[in-house]
């Protein structure tokens, strides 16, 4: 806070678990001088994000993006009073697709599997040739030799436009038939104010 204020800072990048202990800060309202606060490596809580517009006058920047590509590939400047906080819109030379098992697009609104494609991906994993196969896959909506980069991550178009990150892909699972996605569960618990951190599991009961 003390480095924050004498040097003048203007912009801060935090995750969210740092930006939550700097906002813990009883001298935070002091740092008058920031102007915009970036967060991202996290998923970013409507809660938190509403403390922060509380705390301070300074704009609010949600940032998403896996190390695959370059790290942050979408972006979004918050407003407050955001009930749910999307990670945004794809930066320049940056595609996002949200799509099925089949590889499909799937409507705004529907949950589907985030795909990342551009100029910014990784060539692969090093001496990691089976996992660069499955996670760098070619690209059925580029050019000849593109590829997309398969994140794992649960997301879906919002009405605007922006991207809504619901959490991970690979923890499926059945209950009585029906398919359930624990991390979409998560996040929308995670958006009660009373909540900080969520964690969804199966439990099997013997009759």
């Amino acid at each position: 806070m003390q480095i924050s204020r004498e040097r003048a800072v203007t912009t801060v990048h935090f995750v969210p678990s740092m930006l939550q202990l700097f906002l813990e800060e009883s001298t935070v309202a002091r740092c008058t001088g920031l102007r915009r606060v970036l967060c991202s490596g996290e998923a970013l809580s409507a809660s938190l994000a509403a403390r922060c517009h509380t705390l301070l006058s300074a704009e609010l920047h949600n940032l998403y993006g896996p190390t695959e590509a370059s790290v942050d590939v979408t972006a979004i400047q918050l407003s407050p009073g955001a009930e749910v906080v999307p990670i945004g819109r794809p930066v320049w030379n940056t595609r996002l697709y949200v799509l099925d098992a089949g590889l499909r697009p799937v409507p705004p609104g529907v949950a589907g599997e985030l795909y990342l494609a551009g100029v910014q991906l990784a060539r692969g994993y090093l001496e990691r040739p089976g996992l660069t196969a499955e996670r760098f896959v070619a690209d059925p909506f580029g050019g000849p030799g593109e590829r997309m980069y398969r994140t794992g991550d649960l997301a879906r178009w919002r009405a605007e436009g922006t991207v809504e990150y619901l959490g991970r892909s690979d923890d499926q699972v059945k209950v009585r038939g029906f398919r359930v996605e624990p991390g979409e569960i998560e996040a929308v618990l995670a958006r009660h104010a009373t909540v900080a951190h969520t964690t969804v599991s199966v439990r099997t009961e013997s009759p």
